[in-house]
């Protein structure tokens, strides 16, 4: 096989092919021509000797204007130049899209509601398949394992560029690993899923294009933790190293030219102090020195990069340098552009639907938002589709209060227990959820697998107020005063203060809960806040009430021990148990100590992770984990829902989702790149 250039356009050149360019395939229609490894996807080379065919390559026609917007970026070499050698061939659902157009979308605000829209143009080393089964190869060309689950090495493309054409290579998965991920001045302490039972990985480079990572311990869930998470396994050590001391020892000085105190602070203005892809970028952090600094964004592997940000949005352009292409050889993506809105109040955010001005949305959607956008979808020009969700509506209680009085209370089961059973889930399932939820309490597995014991899908779920008063009074919250609501022990009020954000939770849900509480005895108050304060509040350990989707599968689970381990979930989700995380991150020296069913969630979910799926030894762990979870009501489930998911009808090649899910990613299974605008 070889290359051909032929003014801009490259051929690949294949000595036995039958036809003069590759068919245009979909899913809908393979023309004959078998699947290959991996569901609706080739490498190239693979489709070729498939399809009997040599493919022409073309690019986006907009694609140098569009490269112009990106400051600092070169003029574009060749459309060959740009591609991996064996770039990955995708399959297009309905159609060989058209280039053109820009997908609008609405999120909260910075950092808030947005990872549905960052799904869009998400990649990682492998993702899920939209079967929600299958792994498949990404930004990765392929991958194995050892025997023992210790080792897992990565092939990657050759010749794939970053979107400012600086090569893509191993190193920037090791720089990514040892000098970001494990680095304390990056990251105050590495995320769980970097590391193995909490002890680090090693990461080797053979070659340009092979990485391997060395476990200390068997951890299979490690692949599926870069087929769902947001985390990109890599960052580019070209852009960000310049600015590392570990990399360059002229780090600080080339920072402090540009008005920064050190390098740290310049890779901070770029990569944010975590992985999260949407920390603001230096337009908006460092807008009196973005002029300065080399590029206004880091370069990335994605399908668009971001070219302006201010306080009110986001817009992207196409990636000149994407590894896609679809079976016709057009360059992906199809979409030129991405505009995203900010707009936190949800009847505003609702009105844009239901006028058109969104192309897609899920995040942020609750059920209750159904009737609303189902009613006006025809003439708004738009469908909706109500899928599963895996996460539920969940309820905790802030069991390392800085109110010690409030600390006990919530510390007592006997407590949790009560609240839970004052919920009446029949009537918040007729009410808030149609009647279409499935009842179900909170245990850490979403869905529980069918080897854990089912009678802990409905521990503590029945509605009993008289039994949540006979149990309140045993705690010892009764009403002293005589106004109707109960007090606490000391006889001091008792208010719940009850604040959620719509992000993470219907206020339907809230005000029913609430409504339930109040007829035990228990004083609430209900607010809503914005997702940005609801998360600061919660990190703080300021809440009383945690009010936010909770739940996993266990093929995450398997790579990510967050649920099971305090604060129990990210700085994104559902937390409770803050003094209990500072006691384990600082090893005891500070904080509050956790109980013993808390430390024993701690070592099985490591154990879990480093022992044989489906073994006797495994279904005896995840059995524990569960008992441990819902016995002790850390976090109280409502019931499994469907949510929405909106897409306008011009938004071609857009499947039907199997799950509204953030937990899968969103949209990452459902292959964005080949969206395509027909209007």
């Amino acid at each position: 096989m070889k290359r051909v250039l032929l003014g801009s356009v490259a051929l690949l050149v294949i000595p036995a092919a039958s036809f003069a360019n590759c068919p245009g395939i979909t899913v809908a229609d393979m023309g004959g021509i078998a699947a290959g490894a991996y569901p609706e996807q080739f490498d190239l080379s693979e489709f070729q000797t498939a399809a009997g065919c040599t493919m022409e390559l073309s690019e986006n026609p907009a694609i140098a204007d569009l490269n112009g917007q990106i400051r600092a970026n070169p003029d574009l070499p060749p459309l060959a130049e740009r591609l991996p050698e064996d770039p990955l061939v995708v399959v297009p659902y309905d159609s060989v899209g058209k280039y053109g157009g820009t997908l609008d979308a609405l999120s909260n605000a910075t950092e808030a509601g947005t990872s549905d829209f960052m799904s869009l143009r998400h990649v990682n080393l492998v993702r899920y398949s939209d079967d929600l089964e299958t792994i498949v190869p990404n930004v990765a060309k392929s991958w194995e394992w050892n025997d023992d689950f210790t080792q897992l090495t990565f092939h990657l493309r050759k010749g794939h560029k970053w979107s400012d054409g600086q090569p893509f290579t191993s190193a920037d998965v090791k720089f990514w690993y040892d000098n970001l991920a494990l680095d304390p001045n990056i990251n105050e302490k590495p995320k769980d899923y970097v590391t193995v039972a909490g002890q680090p990985m090693t990461v080797e480079t053979p070659d340009d294009e092979t990485v391997v990572f060395k476990l200390p311990a068997p951890k299979p869930g490690l692949l599926a933790h870069f087929a769902t998470h947001f985390a990109q396994g890599f960052q580019p050590k070209h852009f960000l190293g310049k600015f590392h001391p570990a990399i360059n020892p002229d780090a600080d000085k080339e920072a402090q030219a540009l008005g920064f105190a050190n390098g740290y602070e310049v890779i901070k203005a770029y990569y944010g102090n975590s992985d999260w892809m949407d920390t603001p970028t230096p337009m908006l952090n460092s807008p009196d020195k973005v002029a300065a600094m080399p590029a206004d964004a880091a370069p990335t592997l994605e399908s668009h990069i971001v070219v302006r940000e201010t306080t009110e949005g986001r817009h992207f352009v196409a990636n000149p340098y994407f590894f896609q292409v679809d079976t016709e050889g057009h360059q992906l993506p199809y979409i030129n552009e991405m505009d995203e809105l900010y707009a936190n109040d949800q009847e505003v955010r609702l009105l844009k639907l239901v006028n058109g001005e969104a192309d897609y949305k899920s995040q942020s959607l609750q059920l209750s938002d159904a009737p609303f956008l189902l009613e006006n979808q025809e003439k708004g020009g738009y469908s909706v589709q109500l899928k599963p969700k895996i996460a539920m509506h969940t309820v905790s209680f802030n069991v390392t209060s800085t109110d010690e009085e409030k600390r006990a209370v919530f510390g007592d089961l006997r407590f949790r227990q009560a609240m839970s059973v004052a919920i009446n889930r029949e009537a918040l399932n007729e009410t808030a959820y149609f009647g279409e939820g499935t009842i179900q309490q909170y245990t850490g597995f979403s869905p529980l697998p069918d080897y854990i014991d089912a009678k802990w899908k409905t521990f503590a779920s029945e509605y009993d107020p008289d039994g949540a008063k006979a149990l309140l009074d045993e705690v010892g919250v009764v009403d002293k005063d005589g106004d109707g609501s109960r007090d606490l022990p000391s006889g001091a009020p008792f208010v719940l203060n009850m604040q959620f954000a719509t992000q993470g939770i219907a206020g339907q849900v809230v005000e029913l809960i609430a409504q339930d509480w109040a007829n035990v005895g228990i004083k609430t108050t209900v607010k809503e806040i914005t997702p940005d304060e609801y998360r600061s509040a919660q990190s703080s350990n300021q809440l009383d009430v945690g009010l936010w989707e909770k739940g996993q599968p266990v093929g995450i689970i398997m790579g990510n021990n967050e649920l099971w381990v305090p604060p129990f979930e990210n700085y994104f989700a559902h937390r409770t148990g803050m003094l209990w995380a500072e006691w384990v991150d600082s090893n005891g020296a500070s904080g509050l100590e956790p109980p013993e069913y808390v430390k024993q969630l701690m070592t099985d979910i490591n154990m879990l992770q480093s022992t044989p799926s489906g073994t006797d030894e495994f279904k005896a762990i995840a059995n524990r984990l569960v008992e441990n979870m819902t016995s002790n009501l850390l976090f109280i489930g409502t019931a499994l829902t469907p949510d929405p998911i909106y897409h306008r009808n011009a938004l071609k090649n857009f499947p039907e989702f199997k799950t509204a899910s953030y937990e899968y990613y969103r949209t990452y299974p459902y292959r964005a790149s080949q969206w395509y605008f027909d209007e």
